[in-house]
């Protein structure tokens, strides 16, 4: 069988891959899209859109919940787990439509192919394609964005009990009575607080000390302390050694804690103990493609593998696995291959947000890696609960917390707030602006909004080290 030659081959059709294939077309090249599954990768799939989606019913709940606080009478809610499965699943398909018609109808030089992927050199590929037969390819330039799965950890008999992962959890359609979570991530953690509310019984462990284990210890500490106002339990410092279920359907964990074992008993089981990436199906061994001992493969600060000529995009990589940063992939790449830039990696900021309930915002640098970098800094803390906009509409829980260099800079900051994630990027803003915080401090800004907190919050600045 003889190889259909391109100018480009895409394999994954995350939030890096899709675009560059739009890209790299537009531009005039010829460009194989391959996808094994479906299209959008795990943003659109069973990360950020469905996740979000569902936890928008869930902070439905809660209000209706807790309507009587702000003087309405309202009965007790009733999620129905079916009809909000339905509703996300309805906004994920017009997602992955708008792709399929820009990748086929609005889009020439692209041509899409549903299989999976091997490498049989360098710059070649076989494809195992969905309807049974299978095509070679080959191309100067191949991209991987393949992305990652959860992580399975080699817990005594939890492959035979069975268990739930981020994608299954996303289509139940009756709601779990008592769902035990392994791990006390961002997954874990909104999973958690969303079948909290809809009315679950929810039991997180981790091996961690504290929850988020990379953040400042109070941002741990309130984190927590809010999920267990909620009504969640948390199990911290667990080591599950055993997995079982019994003929009903029930799990057991057998964990070793501080106090002793324990035995902790649930209807579901989710395990959220973190990533691994999709490589070991690629046949990376046949290009001669580097990858780490977990498994991803390994790039310079241009996203280049030491193959020539092939790339890595996105979560397969190492380093942070946030959509927005592969989607910096993308532009990265296509900036240095068709807009004749040099842009890197190095020194990109990677904001983040935890979309629990306050949201927990991240920007920079925290307290802990500061003093590892033995830096000068000062501390600026506000309670939300000072805020007026937090008075009036109710959300007084949580707290921000920013760092500044000597100069007024800001080095970075954490918001668990209401609004959270959106008070961050304005920090992000001015970091990226070279904003002061005199400058913050002094900025005229509407009132009442969430952004006026900044004018009080260097207000509080104090000496760190």
């Amino acid at each position: 069988m003889a190889a259909t030659r391109f100018d480009a081959v895409i394999i994954g059709s995350g939030q890096a891959g899709t675009p560059l294939a739009s890209a790299l077309a537009g531009a005039g090249q010829k460009v194989a899209f391959i996808e094994q599954n479906q299209l959008g990768g795990s943003c659109i799939n069973y990360g950020c859109s469905p996740v979000k989606a569902m936890l928008a019913s869930a902070e439905r709940v809660h209000q209706v919940a807790t309507a009587a606080d702000y003087g309405i009478k309202a009965g007790k809610p009733t999620p129905n787990l079916r009809a909000i499965v339905a509703r996300k699943d309805t906004i994920i398909q017009a997602k992955r439509d708008g792709i399929l018609k820009n990748l086929t109808q609005e889009q020439e030089g692209i041509t899409l192919l549903h299989g999976r992927a091997t490498f049989t050199g360098p710059r070649s590929l076989r494809v195992a394609l969905a309807a049974g037969d299978e095509q070679l390819l080959t191309a100067p330039r191949i991209f991987i964005n393949t992305g990652t799965r959860a992580a399975v950890p080699p817990i005594e008999g939890l492959a035979e009990s069975g268990f739930l992962t981020n994608v299954e959890i996303l289509d139940l359609k009756e709601l779990p009575e008592h769902l035990l979570i392994l791990g006390g991530g961002y997954i874990g953690l909104e999973f958690g607080q969303m079948f909290r509310r809809f009315g679950s019984r929810v039991t997180i462990i981790s091996t961690a000390t504290h929850l988020l284990d990379r953040e400042d210890d109070e941002v741990c500490a309130a984190m927590q302390a809010q999920l267990e106002a909620d009504g969640i339990e948390f199990v911290m410092q667990a080591n599950v050694h055993r997995v079982s279920r019994n003929a009903d359907g029930a799990y057991t964990l057998t964990a070793t804690t501080p106090a002793g074992e324990r035995r902790l008993r649930g209807t579901h089981l989710l395990v959220a103990v973190g990533r691994e990436p999709n490589t070991d199906m690629l046949g990376l061994d046949a290009a001669g493609i580097e990858t780490n001992k977990e498994g991803y493969v390994l790039v310079n600060e241009r996203l280049q593998t030491n193959v020539r000529g092939v790339y890595a995009l996105g979560d397969v990589h190492p380093g942070p696995q946030f959509t927005h940063i592969s989607y910096d992939d993308y532009r990265l790449v296509r900036d240095n291959l068709l807009h004749g830039k040099r842009r890197t990696t190095k020194g990109r900021p990677v904001p983040y947000v935890v979309f629990t309930q306050p949201q927990l915002g991240r920007i920079g640098l925290n307290e802990k890696q500061a003093k590892e970098q033995k830096l000068s800094y000062r501390v600026a803390t506000m309670p939300v609960r000072t805020i007026g906009r937090a008075q009036e509409t109710g959300h007084t829980t949580g707290f921000i917390k920013v760092l500044v260099d000597g100069r007024g800079y800001l080095l970075g900051a954490a918001v668990f707030s209401e609004q959270g994630g959106e008070i961050m990027s304005m920090l992000q803003l001015a970091m990226a602006g070279g904003l002061t915080c005199d400058d913050l401090q002094d900025m005229i800004l509407a009132h009442p909004t969430w952004a006026e907190s900044l004018n009080n919050l260097f207000s509080r600045l104090e000496e760190g080290r």
